[in-house]
């Protein structure tokens, strides 16, 4: 089978769903699968020249819209070579190009990314018009005569209904996930501690991601600030790449506070420092408002280490469901509770969380199982269902106590 994915770029940078297509690639490959990426990036660019991926790179696309007039001329010449052909994210060129040149004569699939979630809708008004107009022009007959729509989960499914009107497709819930994470024998903790020495013999909260205004780095540096006194030995570290203006917000909040010397701000990580991150967390915490996946919340999983999320977390269900964290609302209040609930438990409930931490990835995000799912998808023989949740008993209530 040969694969096609269309992406606008394939730098990390910019975070998205080039990570999980990362993770995806090889488990395919394993399979017997070619995979072929082009996106529109400029070939001489690091990431592309330093991808394991099999890239196409057509050259820079033109602003937010990415438009690239190089895209629809690659397609009629090189799109029927593929099997199937896989549309990674929605509101750029590259969705209206797939439709114009693949319509009727290549399958291809959309992978939404949690694009269509309704707190868009409601947090950026005058975008989702500018959206709705685009949407009701093409994307909604990009997803119409789409094989199938792609969601990581059924709760990102389940939000899509709810954006735009005349929505309507065929959905698979293909799920989403990265490879298993590398063990600790001490090395990982050790780099990270020594970039960041002032880490050491912590009790450390960690957020790993992006920072932008969805995910909450201001509810978790205040419901910090009203834990901090439980332990003097706690320390919030908040790790990944961000806008400077933002960034300097959250550091003046947290000095506003009085959290400010317990706030450890180490930049993007990556290879042993990242692991070592994770390996040296006491736990995770991530408040977002909307996340689609939450690929670190994953990463954190198999690391053994339990999640503290919020319920706009699309993933939050499955993390319940199998005890490997624990949920509360996108409010301080709401990550304030996640936060006591987590240090005034005892012992062995800390205990049964760490060990269902690893079993919960291995269950549901393993990207083999992902890789599985999705050519289950393509070749015809999975259906809408949630792909591990058919034999789970109801999801427990995430009400605060």
């Amino acid at each position: 089978m040969k694969l096609l994915h269309i992406i606008a770029t394939i730098n990390p940078a910019g975070g998205g769903p080039i990570e999980g297509l990362r993770q995806l690639r090889m488990p395919l490959v394993e399979r017997g699968v070619h995979v072929d990426v082009v996106c529109g990036d400029d070939p001489a660019a690091p990431w592309v020249r330093e991808s394991e991926l099999n890239v196409i790179a057509l050259g820079p696309s033109k602003g937010i819209y990415t438009y690239n007039p190089r895209l629809v001329p690659w397609l009629r010449e090189h799109g029927a070579r593929y099997d199937a052909v896989i549309i990674e994210g929605l509101w750029q060129f590259h969705s209206l190009a797939a439709l114009r040149v693949l319509r009727g004569k290549v399958p291809y699939y959309v992978f939404t990314h949690g694009m269509l979630d309704p707190w868009f809708k409601a947090r950026y008004p005058l975008k989702h018009l500018k959206k709705l107009a685009y949407w009701l022009l093409f994307e909604r007959r990009a997803l119409r005569h789409a094989t199938a729509v792609l969601f990581t989960c059924d709760e990102e499914r389940r939000r899509a209904r709810l954006s735009f009107p005349w929505y309507r497709c065929t959905e698979r819930i293909a799920s989403y996930g990265t490879a298993q994470p590398p063990a600790d024998d001490g090395t990982l903790r050790a780099a990270f501690h020594a970039a960041f020495p002032q880490t050491e013999g912590k009790r450390i909260v960690l957020f790993f991601g992006r920072i932008h205004e969805k995910k909450g780095c201001d509810l978790l540096i205040e419901a910090f600030a009203r834990v901090a006194n439980v332990d003097p030995a706690l320390q919030l570290v908040i790790a990944g790449p961000g806008t400077p203006a933002l960034r300097e917000e959250l550091e003046m909040l947290a000095e506003r506070v009085g959290i400010a010397p317990r706030v450890v701000w180490t930049g993007m990580l990556s290879g042993p420092q990242k692991w070592g991150a994770f390996h040296a967390a006491e736990v995770f915490c991530l408040p977002s408002h909307q996340e689609n996946f939450g690929v670190a919340v994953v990463e954190a999983l198999g690391c053994g280490v339990p999640v503290l999320i919020s319920d706009k977390v699309n993933i939050w269900r499955e993390i319940e469901a199998d005890g490997a964290g624990i949920v509360r609302t996108d409010t301080v209040d709401g990550t304030e509770q996640g936060l006591r609930e987590w240090l005034a438990a005892d012992a062995a409930t800390r205990a049964r969380m760490r060990a269902a931490a690893p079993l919960s990835f291995a269950r549901r995000f393993q990207s083999r199982q992902v890789g599985e799912r999705l050519l289950d998808i393509i070749q015809g023989r999975a259906d809408g269902a949630p792909p591990a949740d058919r034999d789970s008993g109801p999801a427990l209530s995430h009400a605060a106590p």
